[in-house]
């Protein structure tokens, strides 16, 4: 599903003329009152103006929480309730080979756009929690495998398989326990193409 957004620079620009239309209407995060908040900037963010002059901002991944007075009865300032959401598990990427090399494939990992690193057939097994890559809510993952064979291939064989897992997992001792995959992919000796696979899931 492809959603319209304004551009960054669009949206920081437009701090500059908030303060202008408060006086004419309220400012909303998410449907949640915001007036008085200051110095704040939303990433990926649609922005509507009402027939009223309230503005109404829809920034996935961000919660406005509520506050009370402190001390002396002063409240705590508005910016502080406007708290980007945080992801709360762990997620972990996992690779499978029956017998490294045999495949020969790389893999290229990019989360959300961003190259995260190469995964190499003659490597052994790869366990890395990807957990500070990702962000609150949707997410991209784009796996790109190469055939790196030169000359004759050392093997033919779909039993010769690369496998990338990635998914939620917990830390047991010495062993990751992956409890909730959200992405397999896999590539076999028997390929010899070269491959790419986007997937999308929502972190919690």
């Amino acid at each position: 599903m492809t959603t319209r957004r304004f551009p960054f620079r669009w949206l920081a620009g437009l701090a500059w003329a908030l303060p202008a239309l408060a006086t004419a209407g309220s400012i909303y995060l998410n449907g949640v009152n915001i007036d008085g908040v200051t110095a704040q900037k939303f990433d990926k963010a649609n922005v509507r103006i009402d027939e009223k002059g309230n503005v109404y901002i829809d920034a996935p991944g961000y919660a406005v929480k509520a506050v009370s007075p402190g001390p002396g009865g002063s409240a705590t300032s508005p910016a502080e309730g406007a708290a980007a959401a945080q992801v709360t598990r762990r997620y972990w990427l996992v690779t499978e080979q029956s017998v490294p090399g045999m495949t020969e494939y790389d893999i290229d990992v990019y989360v959300n756009s961003k190259w995260i690193r190469k995964l190499k057939n003659n490597e052994e097994q790869i366990v890395t929690e990807i957990t500070k890559s990702l962000q609150p809510g949707k997410n991209a993952v784009l796996l790109t495998a190469h055939k790196v064979a030169q000359g004759s291939r050392k093997s033919v064989s779909a039993e010769h398989l690369f496998q990338v897992i990635i998914g939620e997992g917990n830390v047991g001792g010495d062993n990751v326990m992956i409890d909730n995959p959200l992405v397999r992919f896999k590539v076999t000796a028997a390929d010899n193409d070269d491959l790419s696979r986007e997937f999308s899931f929502t972190t919690r």
